[in-house]
Formats: structure tokens, sequence, C-alpha cells
């Protein structure tokens, strides 16, 4: 199914300001300072800047985890209010903490039921995506058994068994072996291919080369910069030593000096 929707966009920030209150004697802190971007739909977005440039903040309000200060939000084209468009979400932590006793099957599906999955599909779709990230083997064994990586690999099955319109991925290939990273790339493409949008929040700069359509740079709470990464950095020519890699990491480092 091809759900894209002309001038219509699956994400959109408009003004978005979040101060988090002091308390004495810290003075508050302003996270986001009028934040505006549209993720289109069947884009890849990338989210980059260094720590505390607000990206987490942002992505929270995405998810309703927290309230902005002022500003509008639109997800899936409706308000950021309306938390039923979130059984349509796909998120994955850069840390990902689940409980230890449950097995991998019965997190993957608990996920599916929280999302409105029926039933006769949720056992199909679990064993296919634990098959998928190359945890079929140790579906019925508990999660506390698990490695950093096969937690990464279990993160984006639950993340995908609700088959999102919206793909949020915060640092998601932090502790993935080559295998899962290629796997994860796939995955990011094949939601591209079907119309659906994804937002990478990453400072891996080669996955922002190789995956994302539009890039945006956050610093200290206000866009740096936006744009497509073809335009804002254009390949290097057969006289340049440099990669296309190089010229976004010139980028990053351009807009945050």
């Amino acid at each position: 199914m091809d759900i894209r929707l002309g001038a219509r966009a699956a994400v959109v920030f408009e003004k978005v300001t979040k101060v988090y209150p002091g308390r004495w004697p810290r003075r508050s802190v302003r996270a986001l300072d009028q934040v505006s971007l549209t993720v289109p739909w069947g884009e890849v977005f990338g989210l980059i800047g260094p720590n505390r440039a607000g990206k987490t903040t942002l992505v929270k309000i995405l998810l309703s985890i927290c309230h902005p200060t002022d500003g509008r939000i639109m997800r899936l084209e409706c308000p950021w209010s309306d938390r039923g468009t979130l059984s349509q979400v796909g998120y994955v932590h850069e840390n990902p903490s689940f409980p230890r006793y449950l097995t991998a099957w019965q997190l993957v599906e608990g996920y599916g039921r929280m999302s409105g999955v029926s039933k006769r599909q949720l056992r199909q779709r679990t064993g296919e995506l634990l098959e998928q990230v190359g945890l079929a083997d140790r579906s019925r064994e508990s999660i506390a058994q698990f490695s950093k990586g096969m937690l990464q690999r279990l993160a984006l099955a639950q993340a995908l068994v609700n088959d999102p319109k919206l793909l949020v991925l915060d640092e998601p290939s932090e502790g993935m072996d080559l295998n899962a990273r290629q796997l994860l790339h796939e995955v990011i493409r094949q939601r591209r291919h079907r119309g659906y949008s994804v937002i990478l929040v990453s400072h891996a700069l080669a996955d922002v080369e190789q995956l994302c359509d539009r890039v945006a740079v956050l610093r200290e709470g206000r866009l740096a910069l936006t744009g497509r990464v073809a335009d804002l950095a254009p390949e290097a020519g057969p006289s340049d030593p440099h990669t296309l890699e190089d010229a976004v990491a010139s980028l990053y480092a351009g807009a945050l000096s």
C-alpha cells in the first residue's frame, strides 16, 4: 500500500518551544526554541546535533512523553493531542529496557496487543519479525539472557509489530554487529518504499549519508540547518578526495562551530 498524500506530511513541528522550569538555585532550561520541521511521507529524516542539543526532547514531545511549552505539532496528520495515532508509531530507544522476566516472544506479542494488532495477525507477525531479526531460535528464552546487540534486535522487532506508518529510531545501531546494521538499513529502506516515514536520530554520519533524504541539525535547542542531504552536502568530484560522508561531517562541524 502506498500512502503518499501529496503535500500532507507525517510529522509537522511549528515553532515548538520547550522550557523545563528550574528549582532554586537552578534556572529554567530552554531545551527547544521555536523549532519548525516537516517530515514528509515516504522520507527518511535525519536528526543530528551534539549532546544536549534538544534532539531527545523533540522526540519525547513527538511521542507524547512530555508536553511542549508552546507551538503546534501534527502527528500522522492529526493534532499531537490525539494519542490514538500512537498505535501507528514504532519507536526504538538507544538503550532499550524491557522486563527481564519476559521472553522475546512475550515482549513482541505484548507490544502488538497494546497497539491493537488483531490476535489472528499477531501470532504470525510475531514469528515473522523474530525470524527477520535473527532471534527465532531464542524466542522462548528470558530477555535477561540477552546481550545488548540482541536487545537492539528485539527492540526493532517490537517497533515493527504494528506495521507503523511512522518509525522513530534513536541511535538504533548502537551495539549492533555488521549483520544487524545491514538488517536495520534494509528495514528503513522498506519503510520508505512503502510510503511510510522514518525519523533517524544518529551520531553515525555514515548512516545519515546512506539512508536519509533530509537532515536537520539542532544546536542549543535551535534549528541550525535543514534541507536535503544532496543539496546541503553535494557529492565530491573526481579530483576531490573527500567522500559524501566527509561532506556531511564537514556540514555537521560547520553548523555546530
